[in-house]
């Protein structure tokens, strides 16, 4: 689903990162905007961003997507965490150049919206309202553990866990414990079937559009709440 009228941009990581590219969709009613992190695997084109995206448009939710450096430079191997980092905070202050007035949330894909937290749990993002993670890496497959979101309980601003039941990536039985932690800044989605992009088994009486219209509509419902 190619939407065409997201606006190239570009900004700044620091000096050594350079410059990298953005996306930026905005409705012309929009009530919100999104700075919206891709994973580790695919850029900000990547099908299931770029529908979400539209999706959430169609919502009148503006998003701002953008590459981390090393995926400007069609590498594979992320950047260091320091320059992750830096790129979220980047993305940020672009956002609030773009989006005016527009109440600001952030967040992203995976290791996009990891990355994204790590940020806040650092130092407050600058008019940032809440954070979405559309499946959050709380471990890797097959190695169970909880120490990648034990910053979550750092960070002051409401978060939302958009996350499939059949994820790998983050076992629901470490998961709530984890939510239960935050305390009730932390609100937990369970897509039941979904893996970690949400995709469903092919037996599943929902389709992969239907999940990601509901996933969709439980962000939208989130940030307006959250405003």
């Amino acid at each position: 689903m190619r939407n065409r009228a997201a606006k190239e941009i570009q900004f700044v990581v620091n000096e050594k990162a350079g410059v990298v590219s953005g996306l930026l969709l905005k409705p012309e009613h929009s009530v919100s905007l999104l700075v919206f992190a891709h994973g580790a695997g695919a850029g900000m084109r990547h099908r299931f961003i770029e529908q979400a995206a539209v999706k959430l448009a169609a919502a009148n939710v503006a998003t701002l997507r953008y590459q981390f450096p090393y995926m400007e430079k069609r590498s594979k191997r992320p950047d260091s965490e320091a320059v992750l980092k830096d790129t979220v905070l980047a993305a940020v202050a672009a956002a609030k150049k773009h989006g005016g007035e527009l109440p600001l949330f952030a967040g992203g894909k995976s290791m996009g919206g990891r990355m994204t937290s790590l940020a806040a749990a650092q130092e407050p993002l600058d008019g940032v309202r809440g954070l979405i993670f559309f499946g959050f890496p709380l471990h890797a497959t097959g190695r169970p553990g909880a120490e990648r979101g034990e910053h979550l309980t750092d960070v002051g601003i409401p978060i939302l866990f958009l996350q499939g039941s059949r994820d790998p990536l983050a076992e629901q039985k470490l998961l709530k414990p984890l939510c239960a932690r935050i305390g009730k800044s932390a609100e937990l989605f369970v897509v039941e079937g979904g893996d970690h992009s949400f995709h469903m088994l092919k037996s599943a009486k929902r389709s992969d559009e239907e999940v990601l219209d509901a996933v969709v509509e439980k962000a939208t419902g989130w940030m307006s709440k959250n405003a």
